[in-house]
């Protein structure tokens, strides 16, 4: 990551400054891009210690994600120690037993689902521990807790018809009805997550080795404060769910109401005040890589943004896709998204960035203006997968214990499949003129 920052610092001495004017958009409530507006500014180049001091920066930006993942860690931390977990777990694997491979689609459509409804990523770093243990006890790897979670919701969230934080915003930037196209999109979501899951279980059978036995009772059934503290977790996530769709809560309030699970859970299990204390400072410590990653991958763009380069970079990539036939610029579209993706890791600010200068062309082209939304979709949210700029993707990674190469050896292959279902997507939405 420290690298990736001094490369990004090096791009501002080598790219021109620049900036495209912007305009208060009323439908998104979000300042977007102004098409043809794009003029050259003096040079802004980051130096090296303005490089280091893009991390502190970067950690402050992202301060509420990295506040979430650390009360997320602490309050976990309590209710493993209660032995909720555990004994979940074990209950789970019981009733799995000779069909372990089974909890794969089943995980990932669950997880995929609150992908498709509303893009969440970071907050699944809150069941980073009851996966691993469950996987440890199938035998599948850390590799496969992460594919089954983050990996489904990211694949959910990029082919979803009501994302609302990346086909909805990017329906209103370009002005079209929401939820049009809904059909389109849930005939290529089925076999895209499909495709993931396929991917997903052909890896944990191949990598399967003889599962973790855990030092537990298996005859131990859930009691009534287990039961509790799980319908309290299911009951913070849907209470937080209607906050973000009526009450435009963001993670704040997620992590407030975690803090209030982990007490509740210390409460319940007996550990007092101290004992509980001490597990949220475990969980913080446990959590600290990831959430530091989350900074760091933020510092990123702090860099690139000092630089005034990032709209450079957006006007060099998407210029010369302007004289290529409807079916290659939509393609085109597509592949820029994705390396768009990289210095612009937030979907939405990639949607409110790109597709005020991208509708205008595809109108001059005569590209369908939801090819246009298709292609940042496909671009943009699959790259979730992959991009190390992303900070959730990197935080689950670092909670999982999984490094980086692993995963992306695990995950180009499938990702490359899903990209090229979502290019036969796009062709056949040029070819059959979807609106």
């Amino acid at each position: 990551m420290v690298a990736c920052i001094l490369v990004a610092a090096a791009m501002t001495w080598v790219l021109p400054a620049g900036q495209y004017e912007r305009r208060e958009d009323a439908a998104t409530g979000r300042s977007v891009v102004v098409p043809g507006t794009y003029a050259r500014l003096e040079s802004q180049p980051v130096g090296a210690f303005g490089a280091v001091i893009a991390i502190p920066k970067g950690i402050v930006d992202a301060a509420s994600v990295i506040a979430l993942i650390f009360l997320i860690g602490g309050s976990f931390t309590v209710v493993e120690r209660t032995g909720t977990f555990l004994r979940l777990v074990n209950v789970l694997v019981r009733r799995l037993k000779g069909r372990g491979l089974l909890v794969i689609p089943v995980a990932s459509v669950a997880f995929a689902l609150g992908g498709i409804m509303m893009q969440m990523q970071e907050e699944l770093i809150a069941f980073v521990p009851v996966l691993l243990l469950l996987t440890r006890q199938l035998g599948f790897t850390a590799v496969t807790a992460v594919a089954m979670s983050l990996g489904a919701a990211a694949v959910g969230a990029a082919f979803s018809p009501v994302n609302p934080f990346q086909v909805i915003i990017a329906q209103k930037v370009a002005e079209l009805p929401t939820g049009s196209g809904l059909g389109f999109r849930m005939a290529f979501l089925v076999p895209a997550l499909g495709f993931w899951i396929l991917g997903t279980m052909y890896y944990a059978g191949r990598t399967r080795t003889p599962p973790e036995t855990l030092p537990a009772d298996n005859s131990v059934p859930l009691d009534w404060r287990d039961i509790t503290v799980l319908l309290a977790i299911i009951g913070a996530f849907v209470i937080y769910f209607y906050g973000a769709q009526r009450l435009e809560w963001e993670f704040n309030e997620l992590a407030a109401l975690f803090f209030v699970i982990g007490v509740l859970a210390g409460m319940l299990g007996g550990m007092g005040i101290g004992k509980t204390t001490e597990a949220f400072v475990d969980g913080f410590r446990s959590m600290a890589l990831a959430a530091l990653l989350v900074g760091f991958a933020r510092a990123i763009y702090v860099v690139l943004n000092e630089g005034q380069i990032v709209d450079t970079i957006v006007h060099g990539l998407f210029t010369p896709i302007a004289g290529l036939p409807p079916t290659f610029s939509a393609l085109g579209m597509m592949v820029l998204q994705v390396g768009m993706h990289v210095p612009v890791p937030s979907t939405s600010s990639q949607a409110v960035l790109t597709l005020p200068l991208l509708v205008p062309l595809s109108d001059l082209i005569g590209l369908s203006r939801q090819v246009t939304v298709l292609a940042y979709q496909y671009g943009a949210g699959v790259g979730d997968v992959i991009i190390p700029t992303n900070g959730a993707l990197m935080a689950m990674l670092a909670a999982a214990g999984v490094r980086y190469e692993d995963w992306f050896r695990f995950a180009m292959p499938i990702y490359l499949g899903v990209m090229a279902l979502a290019a036969i997507a796009l062709v056949t939405a040029v070819a059959t003129g979807l609106r």
